[in-house]
């Protein structure tokens, strides 16, 4: 049995959040002693069963990188008492930042977005938001840093400032037969009638006004549930487009699976990602995806008779155009090819090797 530590920043709904917890559960499933560092004890997850949690903060908190850095060596060694760690696993830009300093080893960095992409993103907002973005990202620099698609991969591995010690890609773990039975969960607020679902944080990356424009340009398709951090912003935004009449908006759900089971289609609009949670999850509840052929990940899930249903980023026409022939003749999710390549248990055991 080992020992691993997993650096989480909170419990908040987002997918950086959510895949931390994924890890947890699986390392623990396969009989390891799981500690979970928690910076700020805030958020809407639940945090798992038989995991050992350590909070830094507590909520409002608002601590200087010296002092978390601080706290962190502490909470750490505080657990070491009863046995060394043999293996740290940071998860977010935020925790990078100030586990870069704390020097554990071996420690590993996850990746989970177009880090090229976040940073032209950040720089069209300001140079002040490209100062906070770039601060998160050199703390990779020189790191063991492991990817959540091998896009990024390749994109990492040409990014010449970057100069990692290693770069690898683990696929996040989906413990597909919980997803299977969460999706029988009856939910009251469901809808009865047929509907398409996108599943996302309202922010730029992930292009609500496509999303919303693509909608507009299908008039006869069914309504569209929005799961979202903030479903007021997404409202006031497809009155933008003249679609608010067209979304359903039941906010933050505890278990997303059985509203994706039960829709029709699943729409991804985003400019950018790393390996789309939803997307897989989507295909594991039985659901069709049309997504943007974004970087990165879409096109390493939708493969063979799904490729079609990719198309270019920032495009609704086609967006709504493939769409439609989806929900006109929906494809076999039969034995898909990264069902396999995403079981927790499988990669439970990639996680195992990076402490051997």
């Amino acid at each position: 049995m080992k020992k691993i530590a997993i650096f989480c920043h909170n419990f908040f709904s987002n997918g950086t959040v959510k895949i931390a917890l994924s890890q947890a559960e699986v390392l623990q499933e396969a009989g390891q002693d799981v500690h979970l560092f928690v910076f700020h004890k805030e958020g809407d997850f639940i945090p798992p069963q038989n995991v050992t949690i350590h909070y830094l903060f507590e909520a409002g908190q608002k601590p200087s990188l010296q002092e978390q850095r601080q706290q962190l060596i502490t909470k750490v060694n505080e657990a070491e008492k009863t046995g060394e760690f043999s293996l740290f696993l940071s998860n977010s830009t935020d925790c990078d930042v100030v586990v870069s300093g704390c020097h554990f080893d071996p420690c590993y960095y996850f990746c989970h977005c177009a880090l090229k992409q976040e940073l032209l993103m950040e720089l069209k907002r300001g140079p002040v938001h490209f100062w906070r973005r770039w601060k998160k990202a050199k703390a990779l620099i020189g790191k063991k840093i492991i990817t959540v698609s091998n896009g990024i991969a390749d994109e990492l591995r040409a990014t010449s400032w970057l100069k990692p010690q290693s770069v690898q890609t683990i696929y996040n773990p989906f413990r597909l037969e919980e997803i299977k039975n969460k999706t029988q969960e009856v939910i009251a607020e469901i809808p009865n009638e047929p509907y398409m679902i996108h599943v996302g944080r309202v922010t730029r990356q992930k292009r609500h006004d496509i999303l919303f424009k693509a909608l507009r340009d299908m008039p006869t398709a069914p309504k569209l549930v929005l799961l979202c951090n903030r479903p007021n912003k997404a409202r006031k935004l497809a009155k933008k487009y003249g679609v608010e009449h067209r979304i359903i908006t039941p906010g933050f759900q505890h278990n997303p699976y059985a509203w994706i089971a039960k829709a029709e289609l699943m729409l991804l609009s985003s400019d950018f990602e790393g390996l789309p949670t939803v997307v897989i999850e989507s295909l594991a509840c039985g659901t069709p995806v049309v997504s943007t052929d974004c970087p990165h990940g879409p096109n390493e899930i939708l493969t063979g008779h799904l490729a079609k249903y990719l198309v270019p980023v920032r495009q609704p026409a086609l967006l709504a155009q493939k769409a439609l022939e989806c929900l006109a003749s929906p494809p076999s999710l039969e034995d898909l090819a990264i069902l396999k390549a995403v079981d927790s248990q499988y990669i439970a055991q990639q996680y195992l090797n990076l402490a051997e």
